[in-house]
Protein backbone atom coordinates (compact mmCIF):
# COMPACT_ATOMS: atom_id res chain seq x y z
CA UNK A 1 0.00 0.00 0.00
CA UNK A 2 1.61 3.15 -1.30
CA UNK A 3 1.66 6.12 1.68
CA UNK A 4 3.59 7.07 4.83
CA UNK A 5 4.36 4.33 7.37
CA UNK A 6 4.09 5.82 10.20
CA UNK A 7 5.58 2.90 12.19
CA UNK A 8 9.24 4.15 10.76
CA UNK A 9 11.58 6.90 12.20
CA UNK A 10 11.48 10.20 9.85
CA UNK A 11 15.19 10.35 8.35
CA UNK A 12 15.86 14.22 7.71
CA UNK A 13 18.04 14.93 4.66
CA UNK A 14 20.23 18.10 4.24
CA UNK A 15 18.91 20.38 1.37
CA UNK A 16 20.39 23.05 -0.88
CA UNK A 17 18.34 25.61 -2.52
CA UNK A 18 18.79 27.57 -5.18
CA UNK A 19 16.58 30.15 -7.20
CA UNK A 20 17.34 30.67 -10.56
CA UNK A 21 16.04 34.34 -11.66
CA UNK A 22 17.38 37.47 -13.24
CA UNK A 23 15.05 39.83 -11.48
CA UNK A 24 14.21 38.13 -7.61
CA UNK A 25 15.92 39.14 -4.82
CA UNK A 26 16.22 37.52 -1.15
CA UNK A 27 13.22 40.04 0.04
CA UNK A 28 11.61 39.02 -3.70
CA UNK A 29 12.36 35.48 -3.94
CA UNK A 30 8.62 33.72 -2.95
CA UNK A 31 9.02 30.46 -4.46
CA UNK A 32 12.25 30.56 -2.93
CA UNK A 33 10.72 31.00 0.69
CA UNK A 34 8.21 29.11 -0.14
CA UNK A 35 10.37 25.97 -0.96
CA UNK A 36 12.66 26.67 2.29
CA UNK A 37 9.47 26.84 4.25
CA UNK A 38 7.91 23.43 3.14
CA UNK A 39 11.17 21.56 3.25
CA UNK A 40 11.89 22.71 7.02
CA UNK A 41 8.57 21.90 7.82
CA UNK A 42 9.03 18.30 6.56
CA UNK A 43 11.77 18.27 9.04
CA UNK A 44 14.89 18.05 6.50
CA UNK A 45 17.40 21.04 6.70
CA UNK A 46 17.82 23.86 4.35
CA UNK A 47 22.01 23.60 4.24
CA UNK A 48 22.57 26.53 1.63
CA UNK A 49 20.29 28.96 -0.22
CA UNK A 50 21.38 30.88 -3.25
CA UNK A 51 19.45 33.10 -5.99
CA UNK A 52 21.69 32.72 -9.53
CA UNK A 53 20.81 34.39 -12.77
CA UNK A 54 19.86 33.21 -15.79
CA UNK A 55 23.43 31.99 -16.73
CA UNK A 56 24.05 28.59 -17.48
CA UNK A 57 27.98 29.02 -16.33
CA UNK A 58 26.70 30.62 -12.83
CA UNK A 59 23.94 27.91 -12.67
CA UNK A 60 26.50 24.93 -13.27
CA UNK A 61 29.00 26.27 -11.03
CA UNK A 62 26.93 26.73 -7.87
CA UNK A 63 24.74 22.99 -8.33
CA UNK A 64 28.63 21.62 -8.91
CA UNK A 65 29.91 23.51 -5.97
CA UNK A 66 26.97 21.77 -4.08
CA UNK A 67 27.23 18.02 -5.22
CA UNK A 68 31.14 18.14 -4.06
CA UNK A 69 29.97 19.07 -0.78
CA UNK A 70 29.19 15.61 1.24
CA UNK A 71 26.69 17.59 3.84
CA UNK A 72 24.27 18.37 0.31
CA UNK A 73 22.28 15.28 -0.69
CA UNK A 74 19.65 17.13 -2.40
CA UNK A 75 19.67 20.42 -4.68
CA UNK A 76 16.35 21.70 -5.75
CA UNK A 77 16.51 24.64 -7.99
CA UNK A 78 13.27 26.87 -9.20
CA UNK A 79 13.43 29.14 -12.04
CA UNK A 80 14.62 29.10 -15.32
CA UNK A 81 13.08 25.96 -16.83
CA UNK A 82 10.58 28.10 -19.38
CA UNK A 83 10.89 28.03 -23.34
CA UNK A 84 12.13 31.59 -23.26
CA UNK A 85 15.53 32.67 -24.23
CA UNK A 86 17.11 33.23 -20.78
CA UNK A 87 15.28 29.93 -19.48
CA UNK A 88 18.41 27.80 -19.07
CA UNK A 89 18.39 25.83 -15.78
CA UNK A 90 17.78 22.68 -17.74
CA UNK A 91 21.20 23.37 -20.14
CA UNK A 92 23.24 23.91 -17.01
CA UNK A 93 22.85 21.23 -15.06
CA UNK A 94 21.62 18.37 -17.20
CA UNK A 95 25.38 18.08 -18.13
CA UNK A 96 26.07 16.98 -14.52
CA UNK A 97 23.76 14.32 -14.33
CA UNK A 98 24.98 10.39 -14.37
CA UNK A 99 21.57 9.41 -14.25
CA UNK A 100 18.46 11.10 -15.14
CA UNK A 101 15.05 10.46 -13.37
CA UNK A 102 12.66 10.72 -16.34
CA UNK A 103 10.04 9.30 -14.22
CA UNK A 104 10.02 12.93 -12.30
CA UNK A 105 9.55 14.90 -15.29
CA UNK A 106 6.47 12.45 -16.04
CA UNK A 107 4.77 12.87 -12.54
CA UNK A 108 5.66 16.35 -11.91
CA UNK A 109 3.24 17.09 -15.19
CA UNK A 110 0.72 14.93 -14.36
CA UNK A 111 0.44 16.43 -10.93
CA UNK A 112 0.89 20.05 -13.06
CA UNK A 113 -1.84 19.33 -15.31
CA UNK A 114 -4.28 19.06 -12.53
CA UNK A 115 -3.50 22.12 -11.59
CA UNK A 116 -2.64 24.47 -15.03
CA UNK A 117 -3.76 22.23 -17.33
CA UNK A 118 -2.10 22.08 -20.49
CA UNK A 119 0.21 24.84 -19.55
CA UNK A 120 2.22 22.41 -18.03
CA UNK A 121 3.70 21.80 -21.69
CA UNK A 122 5.75 24.91 -20.97
CA UNK A 123 8.05 23.64 -18.26
CA UNK A 124 10.98 21.41 -18.54
CA UNK A 125 11.24 20.41 -15.09
CA UNK A 126 13.77 17.74 -14.62
CA UNK A 127 15.77 15.82 -12.60
CA UNK A 128 18.95 13.71 -12.03
CA UNK A 129 21.80 12.52 -9.86
CA UNK A 130 25.27 13.45 -9.96
CA UNK A 131 27.94 12.24 -7.32
CA UNK A 132 25.59 10.72 -5.18
CA UNK A 133 23.24 13.89 -4.97
CA UNK A 134 19.78 14.15 -6.29
CA UNK A 135 19.12 17.30 -8.25
CA UNK A 136 15.43 18.50 -8.45
CA UNK A 137 14.89 21.35 -11.43
CA UNK A 138 11.01 22.63 -10.42
CA UNK A 139 9.74 25.96 -12.21
CA UNK A 140 9.64 29.39 -10.57
CA UNK A 141 5.96 30.07 -10.07
CA UNK A 142 4.50 29.19 -6.29
CA UNK A 143 2.06 27.21 -7.90
CA UNK A 144 4.89 25.26 -9.80
CA UNK A 145 6.47 24.64 -6.17
CA UNK A 146 3.67 23.65 -4.24
CA UNK A 147 2.98 21.41 -7.21
CA UNK A 148 6.33 19.82 -6.89
CA UNK A 149 7.32 19.58 -3.23
CA UNK A 150 3.92 19.07 -1.90
CA UNK A 151 2.84 16.48 -4.37
CA UNK A 152 5.96 14.33 -5.41
CA UNK A 153 9.04 15.42 -3.80
CA UNK A 154 7.58 15.55 -0.16
CA UNK A 155 6.68 11.73 -0.45
CA UNK A 156 9.84 10.80 -2.19
CA UNK A 157 11.93 12.54 -0.08
CA UNK A 158 10.53 10.95 3.25
CA UNK A 159 12.38 7.91 4.17
CA UNK A 160 8.62 6.16 5.20
CA UNK A 161 7.01 6.44 2.12
CA UNK A 162 5.91 3.15 0.92
CA UNK A 163 6.58 1.20 -1.33
CA UNK A 164 9.83 2.93 -1.93
CA UNK A 165 11.74 6.36 -1.61
CA UNK A 166 14.14 8.38 -2.55
CA UNK A 167 16.26 8.15 0.88
CA UNK A 168 16.11 5.16 1.60
CA UNK A 169 18.91 4.35 -1.53
CA UNK A 170 20.68 7.32 -0.96
CA UNK A 171 23.55 5.60 1.03
CA UNK A 172 23.86 3.19 -2.58
CA UNK A 173 23.88 5.89 -5.10
CA UNK A 174 28.02 5.74 -4.78
CA UNK A 175 28.58 2.10 -5.31
CA UNK A 176 30.15 0.66 -8.13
Amino acid sequence: MSGIDEKLEFKPVNVALLTVSDTRTASSDSSGDLLQARVEEAGHDVVARQICRDQVGDIRETVKNWIAMPSVDVVISTGGTGLTGRDVTPEAIEPLFEKAIEGFSVIFHQVSYRSVGLSTLQSRALAGLANGTFIFALPGSNGAVKDGWDKVLAYQLDIRHRPCNFVEIMPRLLEK
